[in-house]
């Protein structure tokens, strides 16, 4: 194994480790156990610095530890769409070209985890759907506002942490 990919290994478990202890750190907590914190934005600038194959990995690892550290397990398929899938949309940030293309690749790594969260909650979680409403309308009136701001935020946040480290250590793209 070369060095270059051993050193991306490193950055990835520490972006890894960085985005599961943020996650923990809500800066609000929502009704039926959502809550709106930073934690994609260590996911969301290894993807936009190594490119979606690693991005992605990572993401669907972090989602495998969260489960491991305490996600809300109700049967294998809600545990795998919610977490590793869910999770390694964060790569999709990567698709497109860099800088420029950052906002577009945050859109769709959006548009991935919100519909991953949106059909385990209209499958899995109907029950909590107000009588008369549809399940999928409810989970997309839940999750989308959420995960945006999970995004917005962590966006940003990730896209200063870009734009600094490009400054100090630029990276080649690791695809």
């Amino acid at each position: 194994m070369s060095n270059s990919r051993v050193a991306v290994m490193v950055e990835g478990a520490l972006c890894i480790a960085l985005a599961v202890v943020l996650s923990k750190f809500d800066l609000m907590k929502l009704p039926n156990g959502g809550s709106i914190d930073v934690g994609l934005a260590p996911l969301l600038l290894f993807a936009w610095r190594r490119g979606l194959k690693w991005g992605c990995g990572a993401g669907a690892l972090a989602g495998i530890l969260k489960i491991l550290l305490g996600g809300y397990v109700l049967n294998p398929v809600q545990a795998a769409l919610e977490y590793p899938v869910a999770y390694g949309m964060t790569g999709l940030a990567a698709l497109f070209p860099r800088t420029k293309g950052q906002i577009a690749g945050l859109i769709l790594a959006f548009l991935g985890q919100t519909s991953c969260h949106v059909a385990a909650g209209a499958v899995f979680f109907a029950q909590y759907a107000p009588e008369g409403q549809d399940p999928w309308v409810y989970s997309a009136f839940y999750n989308v506002p959420v995960i945006g701001v999970k995004y917005i935020l962590s966006g940003v946040a990730a896209w200063l942490l870009w734009r600094a480290l490009e400054r100090a250590m630029p990276v080649r793209q690791t695809r």
